[in-house]
Formats: structure tokens, sequence, C-alpha cells
């Protein structure tokens, strides 16, 4: 690369990465107040995950911090545990350690089958959630962790609104929603409702409820003693943070590989994401995950490498030592507003538009999974719509499983049952499985072999080059079971001798008989035929 090139990429980064941190610092504030980690944290868990993770992460420029998803976790959690700071950072610091230990699996590969309705109805959950916690604060009270909750204490504060807080609120909203294009691709929306929401309320000295307390100081280390009781009472709660934070930073990074047209190793990313949270957990920040939005604002701005998530964190430092006393007059009803605009922005619009033409299968997992996230558990609902999908995969697959028989007609054979009446049932049949043979199609299949009278030799054809799984073993025995029982001798055709080792070691062959597994069909018709001439001339015919 030559020095205008390098020197391109380097300003590519800074302008990727100042518009990133001006993305992040409103996000930050407002994720750190919803968790009830505070602002602070909010603000520190951004610098420090993004500084560590841009560091030591892969080279493509992904921006990190708390996201949507994240902060629902980790709200549902710090209720859940009556807001006990130092549980939350043993929590966090187990979950980090997860990470750090699924980086060395292939489980980092494995988000990339994720199917896309399960993704798209947990991300309208997440957004759909974000909104519902927000409506409170948006008319000047508390906000909760719970829809059901955010919903009912919502309608009973309706007869008793705030107005400074809500007309305040109401002002950000417009300004965030309906901020002209030109405007917002130089500034963003949530900046400039931030700065004049906070300002109004400054001037006018309205009566709302504000951020207060956020400091520059750097957060100190917070090293406590570990009871091996407690960290296998809370592994549940940091097994759902590891997995939240995972999968959303792998799901960046795909989104990051399409847009710089680049690859990046899954596992030096969440190895980064884990390190960087580790950190986030011993200073009592909040904890992250490689963030979409940013990430996309930094990639859209002329960002090409990690160089931009070391500024960002660097910008953040700067506005955070110089406007530290203006964060703090941040009022909840603006924050709200701009959460409130996030969780829109969450809401997959684009699978909306077309929702209508889409699958039912896909509508079925989308649907279980967003009802699931509202108003259950995030990763009970990414589990459930993972399942679901795959059970609908098998069904789709299974159906299309089906046994084609055909008779063989040799000349030898047919003059031979000519002449004697009964030997008309004597008939050659094949039988090729078409379709995958699975746990999904093999019980479908096996009530094929029920009925196959007059029928004395079945040739099955399993044209598939891939191994049986334990299903479809289980199976064949059982079709060979339900062969010999109507005196049916059986001759399997096979692709390979990789199949037929397998079927060796599970006994299948020797089931079948020696010598009666083929990988020709044409050699298991002729091995038929010659049985079948024999069995006449030794009846004297």
């Amino acid at each position: 690369m030559d020095i205008s090139s390098r020197l391109k990429a380097i300003s590519g980064d800074i302008l990727g990465g100042l518009n990133a941190a001006v993305v992040t610092l409103p996000q930050a504030l407002a994720f750190g107040v919803a968790t009830g980690f505070g602002a602070s944290a909010g603000i520190w868990g951004a610098i420090i995950l993004s500084f560590i993770a841009g560091i030591t992460g892969p080279k493509t420029p992904l921006i990190s911090g708390a996201t949507g998803p994240v902060a629902i976790v980790l709200a549902s959690i710090m209720i859940a545990i009556g807001y006990d700071i130092n549980t939350a950072i043993t929590i966090i610091l187990m979950a980090a350690i997860l990470q750090l230990a699924a980086s060395l699996t292939n489980l980092p590969d494995m988000v990339k089958y994720v199917p896309y309705p399960v993704i798209s109805g947990f991300m309208n959950g997440v957004g759909f959630v974000i909104i519902l916690m927000q409506l409170n604060p948006l008319i000047g009270y508390k906000a909760y962790s719970s829809s059901v909750l955010s919903i009912n204490s919502f309608i009973a504060n309706l007869h008793a609104i705030q107005p400074e807080s809500f007309i305040l609120g109401l002002m950000t909203l417009i300004i965030v929603f309906f901020t002209p294009k030109s405007i917002n691709k130089v500034i963003p929306s949530q900046i400039i409702g931030l700065v004049v929401g906070t300002l109004i309320s400054i001037k006018l000295n309205l009566p709302v409820d504000r951020i207060c307390n956020v400091t520059f100081s750097f957060p100190t280390l917070m090293f406590k003693s570990v009871d091996i009781s407690q960290m296998v009472k809370f592994l549940p709660m940091s097994l759902t943070i590891a997995i939240v934070l995972s999968s959303e930073s792998m799901l960046t990074g795909l989104v990051s590989d399409a847009l710089t047209k680049t690859r990046h190793n899954p596992k030096v990313l969440l190895a980064s994401q884990g390190l960087g949270n580790l950190f986030c957990a011993i200073t009592g920040s909040l904890p992250g995950t490689a963030a979409t939005m940013r990430s996309v604002a930094a990639i859209n701005a002329g960002a090409t490498t990690k160089f931009a998530a070391i500024v960002t964190p660097a910008i953040l430092l700067i506005l955070l030592s110089k406007l530290s006393g203006f964060v703090g007059q941040i009022p909840f009803t603006v924050l709200a507003a701009i959460l409130i605009k996030i969780g829109y922005d969450i809401i997959d619009t684009k699978l909306l538009k077309v929702i209508k033409f889409a699958p039912k299968d896909d509508l079925y997992v989308l649907f279980t999974v967003f009802f699931l996230t509202v108003f259950y558990n995030l990763i009970f609902a990414v589990g459930a719509g993972i399942t679901l999908a795959a059970l609908l995969y098998a069904k789709r697959v299974a159906d299309k499983a089906k046994i084609i028989h055909k008779t063989v007609y040799d000349s030898d054979i047919a003059n031979l049952e000519k002449e004697v009446e009964r030997d008309f049932r004597h008939k050659i049949r094949i039988a090729h499985i078409d379709g995958q043979f699975f746990f999904g199609s093999a019980t479908q299949l096996i009530s094929k072999f029920d009925e196959m009278l007059g029928t004395k030799f079945l040739i099955l054809n399993y044209d598939s080059e891939d191994l049986l799984d334990i299903s479809a073993i289980f199976a064949l025995e059982d079709i060979i079971f339900r062969l010999k029982s109507q005196h049916i001798k059986l001759l399997l055709v096979i692709k390979n001798n990789t199949i037929f080792n397998q079927l060796q070691k599970h006994n299948i062959t020797s089931q079948i008989g020696e010598g009666k597994v083929f990988f020709s069909e044409i050699q298991a018709i002729d091995y038929a035929k010659n049985l079948l001439k024999k069995k006449f001339k030794n009846s004297g015919i």
C-alpha cells in the first residue's frame, strides 16, 4: 500500500471512528441507565470494550459497546439479583470467561446456520421490548424491565402524565424520527435530540428527572473473592449473557464482512469480545458486543480497519472529560425518546414489508420467537425458534422422501414364469430411497415395506453418499426385520466403502446376509436373477 492509500485509509478510520463515537454516546448513556448500572458504567463500558476489542480483534472495523438485547437481559438480571452490583460483576465475569472458552471451540462458526426467521423474530422482539420499556419514562415515571409490567404500569400512569416530561420527550421523538436525512448523515438525529432536549430542560429549568451523577474519573478495578456455590447458582444467568454477547457479535461480524467485502476470523472476534468484557466486569462497567449500528456507521463514513475501533473510545474519552457536567443534566425522558428510536431501528422493517409473501413455516418460527422474546425470555425464544425451524425443515425433507418401486423384467425369468402359473409371483423389485434417509423420513419410509406380497427379492438402493444417522440405522434394521417376516430377501445397494464400513460397525451387513450388499444395482439384479434360476432348476422346472 502506497503512502496516499495509507493516509486515505487512516483518514477514513478517523472519520469512521468519530461518526461511531457520536452514535455511541447517547446509546451508551441510555443503556447504562436502562440496565440500572448507571450512565457512567454505560459510557465506560463502551470505551473499555471498544478499545480492547479493537486492539485484539479482527482487522475489520467493529465498534463495540452495550446494545439493545444486552440491555434487556442485564436489566432483567439486575432486578432478579436486587441490583447487587457485586453479584452482577461476578455474573458478567463468568460470562466473559465463557466467551473466551467458546472462542477455543468451533461454536463461533455455528452462527451462520441460524435461520433468518429466528434472527428477525428475535430482533423484532428486542426492538418492541425496548419501546415498551421506555413508555413510562417518556411520561415521567420509572422504567420497568418486564414487558407486562411496562404495559400495565403505563396504562395505570396515563391518567397522571407529567406534562413537562411528556412534552420534552415528545419533542425529542419528533427530532430523532423526522430529522432530514441530509442532516442525519452529518450529525446523527440521536445526538441532535439529546443536545436540544437537554438544553431546553436546562434553560427552562424543567422539573424532570435527570441522570445527575456522571464522573470522568477512571473506573477502579473491583476484584472480589468468588464463592464456588455462588458461581454455580448464577451460571445460568452468565450463560444467558454469554450467548447474547457472543451471538450478536457474530452477527455483526457477518454484516461487517458483507459491507467491507472481507472475511474475519470468528474465533478471534469472540476472544477479543470476551477479553474486553472481562475488563468491563472487573471495572464495574457495562458489558457489550460488536454493535451493528455503530459498526455500520463507521464503515459508511469510510472506516476500513480496526483502527476505527480505537479512535471511537479516544473520542468518547474527550467528550466525557469535557461534557460530564452536561451529561449529568440529561433528562430520562430524552433518553427514553432516543431508546424508542433505537428500538424502532432494530425492528426488521424489511421483512415486515414482504411478510404476506413469506412461507408459513417461516412465519411460525418468526412469531414464536417474537412473542417469546417479548413476553417470556430472550434465550429461550432463540432456542425455541432454532428447534422449531429445525423440526419444520426436517418435516419438509421427510415429506419429500419416498420409496420408488419398479419391476425388473428379464426374458429368462419371464419365460420361466410362463411355464408355471405360481411362478408369476416371483418378482424382483427395486426400491430407491428418493430424498434424505434420516430421523425425519425413516419412520415414514418404514411403513412402505409392510405389504410386498409376491416379492421374493427387494433391491434397496440408498442413492446418497452421506452416512446414515442413528435413526436411519435403526430404521434399516426394522426394514430388514419386516422383510424377513414376509420371507423377502433384501439386497442393499450403496455408494461407497465409508457407508459399508458404517453398516459393518452397526452389524447391518450381517443381518442382511453375507454377500448381499452391493455397490452396483446391476450386480444386485444379476445376483437375484441367478438365485431365482437356481430355485426354478432345483424345483425341476
